[in-house]
């Protein structure tokens, strides 16, 4: 009998010991499951606005004296302007490769800009923001311009976003007869898709897409602001509950200029005016959702120019004022572009900096603020630029040089103060200037320093060498 009690007690003291383990494995489990879901809800969303040619001087708060622009001014109140910050170019389809894959346009083969009749688009095997951020478990769309190639390869939708809205390209192009039409495309001014299939494209007549096929031609540009404003706001309410990544390159003010109704002929700076105007009361609509949802804390917003704006009459193109310069140019008119960065609490408002940063940063930035790894096994030319952003006491800018390509040419660079440029003649082929005495690069000093002159060609040429080894191509069908 009092082996039995002994038995039982040790069979009790057994289950219990079992009972003990199993409450512990739960508690660990549940305390696992809390803490991966508190880190997602922690991870930061990001929300790029990429604007098409606009100068330098288009902001309120960077100088504009008759575009209003009051909730990028009130962003910039919240936030931190950057005033030296570039674009990888100063044309439109570069500019944007960099932006993706955080190099020197040129690096990725994309030197150039891309119309409808190439074959060719930002390689594949290229790893975008959007595919590191999307395989951390963040949701991704691109809602506007693309121009990184049309043909289905190298769409967004093939490049890490989940989803696509807008024009393929730049709005004063036109269709390719083949592209995808969906099965209730919108066909506007009479068109059929045998016309479009027969005819000749006409320019300035492009479609709209979703995903990966046509859903309107010719798309209606005078609501395109509007709509991609829609669905950005539509967007961040979808995806409030997890991490995301919203790419909103806006078609405007590319020309053809259009606004909407709504904001057409009201600005003091004619049709360009109105169409900056719009944009900042999409801009205005963006901080008003991550508000209404409870993200303002967690999201961080940039604002900046692919590059610089048009040489145009009539006040159809923009300004860069102080600077020199228009796009197109490696002058700072076309490579320097308005930035404003805003994150509540993480940046500090009212700010300025001043040190070179660039479009090629805001992949390692986000990269490294998400948790994830930059890949290594190619070069990236960006840098992690959270110190400049956050305004970390006495943070400098990363970049020893910062360099200027035109299509396959190093044509320029930056070096502290110092910017040379090779002007491509004969006499006077060499321009060097001080930046912080004449950022309007209007005093020629490379007949007085021709030590720094020498230095810096050096660096370029041997920086150029060793990008041309490690090139890598566009992609190709």
């Amino acid at each position: 009998m009092e082996e039995f009690e002994l038995n039982s007690h040790l069979h009790a003291v057994h289950l219990l010991m079992i009972l003990r383990v199993m409450r512990e494995s739960l508690l660990l489990l549940f305390s696992a499951i809390f803490f991966a879901g508190s880190v997602a809800a922690k991870s930061p969303n990001f929300v790029i606005i990429f604007t098409d040619d606009q100068g330098y001087q288009d902001i309120g708060c960077f100088g504009s004296p008759l575009i209003k622009t009051p909730n990028l001014d009130a962003m910039a109140a919240e936030g931190r302007r950057f005033t030296s910050f570039y674009s990888a170019n100063s044309v439109c389809s570069p500019s944007r490769a960099a932006l993706m894959t955080g190099c020197y346009p040129t690096r990725v083969g994309i030197p150039g800009v891309l119309f409808p009749r190439h074959e060719v688009g930002l390689n594949p095997d290229e790893i975008t923001v959007a595919e590191i951020l999307k395989a951390g478990g963040y949701a991704t769309a691109c809602i506007g311009k693309w121009h990184l190639g049309h043909k289905p390869e190298f769409l967004p939708t093939r490049q890490g976003f989940d989803s696509y809205f807008g024009i393929p390209y730049s709005n004063d192009m036109t269709i390719d007869p083949d592209m995808q039409l969906a099965a209730d495309v919108l066909l506007r001014d009479g068109f059929t898709a045998d016309r479009i299939s027969k005819e000749k494209p006409r320019k300035n007549l492009v479609p709209l897409m979703r995903n990966e096929e046509v859903i309107e031609y010719p798309c209606d540009q005078t609501t395109l602001t509007k709509r991609y404003t829609k669905e950005a706001v539509e967007f961040i309410g979808s995806n409030a509950d997890k991490p995301f990544f919203l790419y909103l390159p806006h078609t405007m003010p590319h020309i053809p200029l259009f606004a909407s109704a709504q904001f057409r002929g009201k600005s003091s700076r004619g049709l360009y005016g109105d169409t900056i105007e719009e944009i900042d009361w999409s801009v205005g609509e963006i901080m008003k959702a991550l508000k209404q949802h409870g993200l303002d804390e967690n999201t961080l917003l940039v604002y900046t120019s692919d590059n610089g704006p048009w040489k145009l009459s009539n006040g159809r193109g923009g300004s860069a004022l102080p600077l020199r310069g228009f796009k197109f140019q490696t002058y700072e008119g076309g490579m320097r572009v308005p930035c404003i960065m805003r994150w509540p609490g993480r940046i500090p408002p009212g700010s300025n900096c001043d040190e070179i940063a660039a479009t090629i940063d805001l992949m390692p930035t986000f990269a490294m603020l998400a948790g994830a790894a930059v890949p290594d096994d190619r070069v990236i030319d960006g840098h992690d630029i959270w110190p400049l952003i956050s305004g970390k006491k006495g943070a400098g800018t990363p970049h020893d040089t910062y360099y200027y390509y035109r299509g396959n040419s190093l044509e320029s660079a930056r070096k502290g103060k110092w910017k040379i440029r090779r002007t491509g003649k004969k006499k006077d082929g060499i321009e060097l200037y001080d930046l912080e005495t004449d950022i309007s690069e209007k005093k020629n000093l490379a007949a007085e320093h021709e030590g720094v002159v020498r230095k810096m060609l050096e660096q370029m040429n041997a920086f150029h060498a060793a990008l041309v080894k490690s090139q890598r191509p566009a992609g190709k069908l």
